[in-house]
């Protein structure tokens, strides 16, 4: 009998681990679907816990197996073995945590091998004894455990990049999957049943190749005999259905979505042949061995051993089953059964509308729990980051300072372990809806979009702020202020951001207006600043950390050497607080003395900031309210169309990121920027 930690360890611990490894199992189950949107810490941290703790609990316990004497002591725990197998193939809505481990899957290779042949070793040394008819079980239960394993592995190698464009250059444009729609059942999704969003997602779908092709920089090529471009026509389509183009906007919500199933989940090889068949055989082999154990006669095991049994035979099945449902109702199913080879079973499932009235059936039961459902919705937040360089500076300025040996040690070892850092977005950054203004002025953007805009990548050819202030923008006077203005314009991107951010605080103090346009543009330039100095990866050319905290140190000095700085904004809500806060610290900024700027590496871009904000606000020609609107547009645009792919996509499994959603408008403009060459060829 065990009397300590140690000896119930040692006798029981084959059972912990198997019972262990199956609750995070349905762990995973439950909370892989959080990362679609932004979910909170706890979420996440439980998530990511039970992701590092699945593999290695599954792979120990084969290894306790094969080395302790548990087996030959408690004969029916070799049984438990294929079990772990199956546990080492994961849940289909999770393969990968982050997108790093998808470059992994030759070490999974390796070790679905090892785990492999460490079950049959398992097997082989101590089943025999169980009888006959549990080594029936234990065989069909390797079999299902090894191909499931043997999948997921397979579903890390197809979600590289490499892989997926590798895959991409032996694909023919064909019809780019528009056949979707044809088999549309618009009558089986009923008028109150969020129809809207149904048939949206099919649009998602027939037009996924553009956000497929577009994160792995693989060109969509026109076929010669082909001056139909049906892209181009459901995108046109889209942004025509309603005036604010939310249609389109969710759709790009939805392909996002889609993305994210083919990089870090099982969707790609769930829904081909292959994966059905797995996924039909696991639920029958698991009843056939649930049939086989129980009329088995149990005699000589271990009661607990009997529970356990029964509680991974039960617990196995219901998770596989419930794979198999979701499997047969995502709308994955709908591409499979439109790309099949086989035309009777085309015939059976779409023609007769029998899908789309399970697919209904699912929707409809989903929606009495809307709480499930939220939570796996395909839909994005619709939230941006957002920090201000003042605002956190305000922090900086009114804190007390000590000169305690004790109080800059502890501020030394908080700044050394990146406490500090962290402290200072926990205070200073915050999420905002995103303003109808900007999703609507950058879907409007198509319409000024030209053909030659665009190179054959989808890149944007001009610089940053060029879009803006170009000769066709507002009075026409806008390129010869914006050559007065290049000089303090900022010769690298994270640069301009970082004065021009300065310059829209401190015009925006200066004028002291306010209203949607101006909600808009604070909006988009503490949106860029969020993602200066949490994101940089997401920015293109280097990051700059080095001119940020100098040019913070100036901002900071500045305000203490300045008079009659105070903390005694205190009062309103928590936005207009920061605003306030932002406000002083502007205030004082334009009323320290601005000296002659010479440019240079070395130079505080405090001073360009107050010579743009200055410039702006002795703007005549034009209200340059606009032109700080239209320029941190083009600031948006121009940062989503030339972030690194990989950055886009790492999003993907953290709620996604509003620079992705623009990067994506500009990969579906570039349709129709094609078509209009086409046409304009003709």
């Amino acid at each position: 009998m065990a009397r300590g930690p140690m000896d119930l360890w040692n006798q029981w611990a084959t059972q912990i681990l198997v019972l262990l490894s199956l609750t995070l199992q349905v762990i995973l189950h439950i909370f892989a679907g959080v990362r679609r949107r932004e979910a909170t810490p706890v979420e996440r941290f439980i998530l990511w816990l039970a992701y590092q703790l699945a593999d290695s609990t599954a792979i120990y316990a084969v290894g306790n197996l094969s080395l302790s004497s548990t087996a030959r002591e408690h004969n029916l725990v070799a049984f438990w073995a294929p079990f772990l197998l199956l546990h080492l193939g994961g849940p289909d809505n999770i393969t990968a945590y982050s997108l790093e481990d998808n470059k992994l899957w030759k070490r999974h290779l390796v070790t679905l091998v090892v785990q492999v042949l460490g079950v049959g070793y398992v097997l082989y040394k101590n089943i025999a004894g169980n009888g006959m008819m549990i080594v029936v079980a234990a065989i069909l239960m390797s079999v299902v455990g090894t191909a499931k394993y043997g999948e997921r592995t397979y579903a890390l190698w197809w979600s590289n990049f490499g892989t997926i464009g590798n895959y991409l250059k032996l694909v023919q444009r064909d019809k780019h999957q528009h056949f979707y729609i044809k088999y549309e059942h618009s009558r089986h999704l009923g008028d109150n049943h969020g129809s809207n969003d149904e048939l949206l997602l099919h649009r998602a779908h027939s037009l996924f190749h553009v956000c497929k092709r577009g994160i792995v920089d693989s060109v969509i090529i026109n076929d010669d005999d082909d001056s139909d471009n049906p892209d181009s026509k459901v995108i046109g389509d889209l942004l025509m259905q309603d005036k604010d183009h939310k249609s389109m906007w969710t759709v790009m919500e939805m392909e996002l979505s889609l993305m994210y199933d083919i990089l870090y989940t099982k969707a790609y090889v769930i829904h081909t042949s292959l994966g059905y068949i797995i996924r039909i055989m696991a639920p029958i082999t698991i009843i056939a061995s649930l049939l086989l154990f129980h009329f088995s006669g149990k005699g000589g095991h271990n009661r607990i051993d009997v529970m356990i049994t029964y509680v991974l035979l039960g617990g196995t099945l219901v998770l596989e089953t419930r794979s198999l449902l979701r499997s047969l109702w995502s709308t994955w199913g709908l591409v499979f059964l439109c790309d099949t080879r086989w035309s009777w079973l085309r015939h059976v499932a779409l023609c007769s509308g029998r899908w789309h009235r399970l697919r209904y059936t699912v929707l409809s039961f989903r929606r009495a729990i809307k709480i499930v459902f939220s939570r796996n919705s395909r839909r994005w937040s619709g939230r941006m980051g957002q920090y201000n360089m003042l605002h956190s500076c305000y922090h900086k300025i009114t804190e007390a300072t000590t000169s305690h040996h004790w109080f800059k040690t502890l501020n030394n070892l908080s700044t050394l372990v990146g406490f500090a850092d962290w402290l200072d977005m926990q205070h200073c950054s915050s999420n905002l809806e995103i303003p109808d203004k900007v999703k609507t002025t950058l879907q409007d953007m198509h319409e000024r979009f030209a053909p030659n805009d665009l190179n054959t990548m989808g890149l944007l050819r001009h610089n940053w702020g060029m879009l803006a202030m170009g000769e066709d923008m507002g009075s026409g006077t806008r390129p010869e202020q914006f050559k007065n203005l290049k000089r303090f314009h900022g010769v690298d991107f994270h640069e301009s951001i970082l004065i021009w951010h300065i310059a829209t605080d401190l015009f925006l103090a200066k004028i002291g207006k306010e209203g949607p346009t101006v909600e808009a543009i604070r909006a988009m330039s503490n949106y860029m600043m969020f993602l200066f100095v949490d994101r940089p990866e997401m920015l293109p050319g280097l990051p700059h950390k080095w001119l940020y905290e100098m040019t913070k140190k100036n901002i900071i000095e500045s305000c203490r050497a300045s008079n009659g700085f105070t903390n005694e904004v205190k009062h309103g809500g928590q936005r207009s607080l920061r605003l306030k806060q932002t406000e002083q610290v502007a205030g004082k900024l334009l009323n320290i003395d601005k000296r002659e700027v010479q440019p240079g590496p070395k130079v505080p871009r405090l001073r360009y900031a107050r010579i743009v904000a200055d410039t702006l606000y002795k703007w005549k020609d034009e209200d340059p309210i606009d032109v700080l609107f239209d320029l941190w547009i083009d600031f948006l645009m121009y940062a989503a169309n030339r972030c690194n792919r990989e950055s886009h996509a790492k999003k993907l499994n953290a709620g996604g990121e509003f620079l992705t959603i623009v990067w994506l408008m500009i990969e579906h403009f570039q349709q129709l920027a094609k078509a209009k060459k086409e046409h304009g060829n003709e």
